[in-house]
């Protein structure tokens, strides 16, 4: 269980950096653009990002989370765990089938943990992907802005 917290606490650390770092930059006026230029290159520089890179931001912010997966592993760990079961079952008190129910038990929560833990990975794998798109949209809208002579922060 500490395992698990610990990991968690250390993905959470690690992605909500990489998170706020994929925002978009703010972009300053440095050689006096008024409002309205800095509205229009703005605007140019995003569908010059989109263009140059090919991330639609609208679209990666609307992917939809990554699928399930398999959902054997609950199965798996029951046929595993009545395995094991029975071979125990059947040496300690010569009773194959209750051991083995024991087991199938037992595999049927190793397999739900496995499964969850999964997932998650699944779903840190999917949200840093996301996060690394949206930071070369970003870095590229950057450096249009900063060839228009704003500074980008």
């Amino acid at each position: 269980m500490e395992k698990l917290t610990f990991t968690m606490l250390a993905t959470l650390a690690f992605t909500l950096p990489v998170a706020s770092w994929a925002q978009k930059p703010s972009a300053y006026p440095a050689k006096g653009q008024t409002a309205a230029q800095q509205s229009a290159d703005d605007d140019q520089c995003l569908a010059w990002a989109k263009q140059s890179t090919g991330i639609d931001p609208a679209a990666v912010a609307a992917a939809p989370p990554p699928p399930a997966g398999p959902q054997g592993e609950r199965l798996r760990g029951a046929a595993r765990g009545a395995a094991a079961g029975a071979v125990v079952g059947e040496i300690v008190d010569g009773d194959s089938s209750k051991g083995a129910g024991v087991g199938a038990t037992a595999g049927v929560v190793a397999g739900g943990v496995r499964a969850r833990h999964n997932r998650a990975a699944q779903a840190q794998q999917a949200q840093a992907a996301q996060s690394q798109a949206l930071g070369t949209y970003y870095t590229a809208y950057g450096a249009c802005m900063q060839g228009r002579g704003y500074t980008v922060r």
